[in-house]
């Protein structure tokens, strides 16, 4: 049985590859158990970040939010670029050990994960620690402050979103990585923002309902919408970065890889 549906088809057909909501369903059901578990692990490598989030929101340092993103954020990154690095396998219909694709993409990506993991730390620990400024401030916000952390906030999702694959596909420079995905956004803005505004409005819901939705973020909430949202642009990142052609000319009939 799948997740959110009943398992009513065959997992697999022969020819041309399913897409759209049959594509999703059929990825979803032969690998729902190891996104867990991925995203079980990327939860592990985020407690650094966490705990260093924790304490420069309750210590109230803007200082101690900067190196807990950085720091945290590496380490963080780690996970972040394995669990991406296993969502694109299945979405390329490689479906490898879990543990050997794990274990693989952490030999593989480890190193190039920092930079982006740093970055992307940074990232969110700025804007919890805006957030919690929010709270404590007693004027009310205006909208343009409103509007612009929110805008801020889609188009970092919306640069990460297409500056990961990249980390853990290719052997690039970051500046390159960064430019490709800066240019990706705006040719296909319309697919971006979509699948940015998903993931913003999830954790804004997971966080907001707090400690409700607590028992969601093992199982779910680290993986689920990212997976979502890789769905929806992959044919995109497929096409304009020729991924599964560059993989069958480096590694001919062994996909995946």
């Amino acid at each position: 049985m799948g997740l959110f549906f009943t398992d009513d088809e065959e997992r697999f057909t022969s020819g041309l590859r399913k897409s759209g909501f049959p594509r999703y369903k059929e990825v979803l059901e032969a690998s729902w158990k190891d996104f867990i578990k991925a995203g079980f692990l990327t939860l592990v490598f985020h407690i650094p970040l966490a705990a260093g989030l924790v304490y420069a929101v309750g210590s109230r340092s803007a200082l101690a939010a900067i190196l807990a993103g950085l720091l945290g954020g590496m380490i963080g990154g780690v996970g972040w670029a394995c669990m991406v690095d296993l969502l694109l396998r299945r979405l390329r219909d490689d479906y490898a050990d879990f543990w050997v694709s794990w274990k693989k993409s952490m030999r593989q990506n480890g190193r190039a994960s920092l930079l982006p993991g740093a970055v992307q730390g940074l990232f969110r620990a700025l804007i919890v620690f805006a957030l919690a400024l929010i709270l404590w401030g007693a004027a009310p916000l205006s909208p343009a402050t409103i509007l612009l952390l929110a805008a801020s906030t889609v188009l970092g999702t919306m640069l990460f979103t297409v500056w990961w694959p990249q980390v853990v596909l290719f052997e690039q420079k970051p500046l390159l990585q960064i430019k490709n995905a800066a240019f990706f956004c705006l040719f296909h803005f319309g697919e971006l923002l979509g699948a940015a505004i998903l993931q913003v409005a999830w954790w804004a819901v997971t966080f907001l309902f707090m400690p409700w939705t607590a028992f969601v973020v093992p199982i779910l909430s680290v993986w689920y919408i990212l997976f979502l949202s890789l769905h929806l642009i992959y044919p995109l990142l497929d096409a304009d970065f020729r991924v599964e052609e560059q993989i069958d000319e480096k590694f001919p009939g062994r996909r995946g890889l």
